[in-house]
């Protein structure tokens, strides 16, 4: 049995140890139907232990509602099933200049509070051998908002994969996001973001990072 000074502590325990999202080896297992089920069950139970009537139309269908977006929307890249596919092709233009995906959406939540983070990410690479359709940076990025996280992770999982893909180190990974969990609770900070930057290769070249930066410091979020 766990006392309070043990639970008070391990609710302050921020950080995980790996890029991966932590998962249980079973996380899969159950159909998508399965998990709105049970998890309707269980807010059900939540809404009631604060006291709400579930029998007034406003409410009634909240459990339901709430158990869909947290599978097939708001948690929807969890399941490796929904990672997209990243198509390269041959760079036969021969460009080996900074291309720049920006201002790309970020909606995600904070694995801590499960409140949202909301933000933008910008995305660099100097092309070698493959380059990537535009399209798909945008889905990589939606894909791993699309889960519980920490900001930190979010930029690591997104330059690890657009490395492996393209195969070069050569990628830069900036997000800034305001946080609801600092906003709305807490120390309530309206005005505050954050900002993560993550990158590899050429980019730990300060003058090539600074280009970076100044193309997308006109930015707001």
């Amino acid at each position: 049995m766990k006392n309070k000074e043990q639970i008070i502590t391990e609710g302050d325990a921020h950080f995980s140890t790996s890029i991966k999202t932590p998962l249980r080896a079973d996380a899969f297992e159950k159909s998508e139907d399965e998990k709105i089920k049970n998890i309707q069950h269980h807010f059900k139970m939540i809404m009631q232990e604060m006291g709400l009537d579930l029998t007034d139309d406003s409410l009634s269908g909240t459990p339901y509602r709430v158990a869909k977006m947290y599978v097939k929307e708001l948690f929807y890249g969890l399941n490796p099933a929904n990672k997209p596919k990243l198509s390269t092709f041959n760079n036969k233009y021969g460009y080996q200049k900074m291309l720049i995906e920006q201002n790309i959406n970020i909606d995600s939540a904070c694995e801590h509070h499960f409140l949202p983070i909301v933000g933008h990410a910008n995305v660099a690479y100097l092309p070698k051998d493959k380059v990537i359709g535009l399209s798909k940076i945008n889905r990589l990025v939606d894909y791993y908002a699309l889960r519980p996280q920490v900001q930190e992770r979010l930029v690591l999982q997104i330059l690890n994969d657009l490395q492996t893909v393209l195969d070069t180190k050569d990628v830069i990974v900036m997000v800034t996001a305001k946080h609801l969990c600092v906003s709305s609770r807490g120390i309530k900070d309206q005005s505050s973001f954050t900002t993560t930057l993550e990158y590899g290769g050429c980019f730990a070249n300060a003058e090539i990072r600074n280009e970076f930066l100044k193309i997308v410091s006109n930015q707001k979020v």
